[in-house]
């Protein structure tokens, strides 16, 4: 298959959309759902419609993995360790349809033009990818010289992030500075619609959560601009976190290994799902292309792998392998992203959607992955590559 017609018609889908659905025939069009029923609706052969019949497989909204290190992360065991640019295909492999670029530690070799640029090209080659501005430090790197004009004016920069707190590379931001930056962001949502968050970055620090509690408590800004992510790096600091979606925060688990400090990836969704807890407020990230590094208590590194959006797939498997109601932790990976992000267009399969989509083979895998209407991944293969790909 060398290239998808503009035009695709899915028959005889098991369908979550991220809700069950069941049995549905769904119909593609200009990159979006254009009909999902019962029954197969009748075209003109003139149209040229692709037609596949996946005979009962499951068919899932593309993942949305919103935390990831487009232009490659690393640099901190030297500029040798700097990760390069992640390649297109890395994401569709792993069934990732939109992706939400951000810088860490290096948010001074890289810099929100360079990582713009890259969300541009992104888009280009078919995938749906937006950013934040700023990275670990304050003040924090910007394009325009403010947080709250970088949201307002450049279309793909949705929040700042990821704001270092309770780590030692952080810039130690105070509760001042912290409260000045999130009504940046939150003025700048109700100017545009867009997410207006905080992406915070949790370190292994004790202090935790706290500044994050102090700033919900001290001022009148929503619960919901403050985004803390690695949350189940710690325990403890899992549990803390899992407080805060009780008070309005989305909080965001990374498909990283975290030992026995922590909680690793499933068992974090897990633990989450049985407790008294909303539902929505929960989402999975991959920190793709970004370093994972281990420090000893004299912040001396003393080792370094680097993630990939598979990781977030693999926690996927797992669930699914353990025999975990689709159902119940689907929302994770997508619509709880969505309402995060205020993307109504995605995480989901319904009428006017983004043809966003992903299709699980008999064992549970995936085999096709289609990104606004263009299939990307067909029978397990690459469709599409990135420019630079071979």
């Amino acid at each position: 298959m060398n290239q998808s017609p503009a035009i695709t018609l899915i028959k005889n889908a098991m369908l979550f959309a991220p809700e069950a659905k069941g049995r549905k025939h769904l119909l593609l069009a200009g990159g979006k759902v254009v009909y999902v029923g019962d029954t197969v609706p009748v075209l003109s052969a003139e149209l040229n419609v692709q037609v596949i019949d996946v005979e009962g497989q499951t068919v899932i909204p593309g993942f949305i993995d919103a935390h990831t290190h487009i232009t490659g992360g690393g640099g901190e065991a030297g500029f040798a360790t700097r990760v390069p640019p992640v390649p297109l295909s890395q994401f569709t492999r792993a069934g990732v349809t939109t992706v939400l670029g951000l810088l860490g530690t290096d948010d001074l070799t890289r810099t929100t033009a360079s990582l713009l640029a890259q969300v541009y090209a992104l888009r280009e080659e078919g995938l749906s990818a937006y950013c934040y501005t700023g990275g670990y430090h304050l003040p924090p790197t910007t394009l325009t010289g403010s947080v709250k004009s970088d949201i307002v004016f450049i279309d793909p920069i949705i929040g700042v992030g990821e704001l270092a707190i309770s780590d030692h590379r952080s810039s130690q931001p105070t509760l001042n500075e912290l409260l000045k930056i999130a009504s940046e962001a939150h003025v700048a949502r109700l100017m545009t619609g867009k997410a207006g968050i905080i992406h915070l970055h949790l370190g292994d620090g004790e202090r935790g959560l706290s500044l994050v509690r102090e700033a919900i408590a001290s001022a009148e800004i929503p619960a919901r601009t403050y985004n803390p992510t690695h949350v189940n790096r710690r325990r403890e600091l899992f549990d803390e976190a899992c407080e805060l979606t009780k008070l309005g925060c989305w909080i965001d688990v990374t498909a990283f290994e975290t030992g026995d400090v922590g909680y690793e990836p499933a068992a974090a969704l897990l633990r989450y799902m049985q407790g008294d807890f909303p539902k929505d407020k929960l989402t999975i990230s991959s920190d793709g292309g970004g370093c994972l590094p281990c420090f000893d208590h004299h912040g001396h590194m003393t080792k370094m792998d680097f993630a990939s959006s598979t990781s977030m797939t693999e926690v996927f498997y797992q669930l699914l392998d353990d025999g975990i109601n689709l159902e119940h932790f689907l929302p994770f990976f997508t619509s709880n992203v969505a309402a995060l992000l205020n993307f109504a267009h995605k995480g989901n399969l319904n009428i006017g959607s983004d043809a966003d989509l992903i299709v699980l083979d008999q064992a549970n895998r995936i085999n096709h992955v289609m990104a606004q209407g263009q299939w990307h991944i067909f029978a397990n293969e690459i469709i599409k590559k990135g420019s630079f790909e071979n």
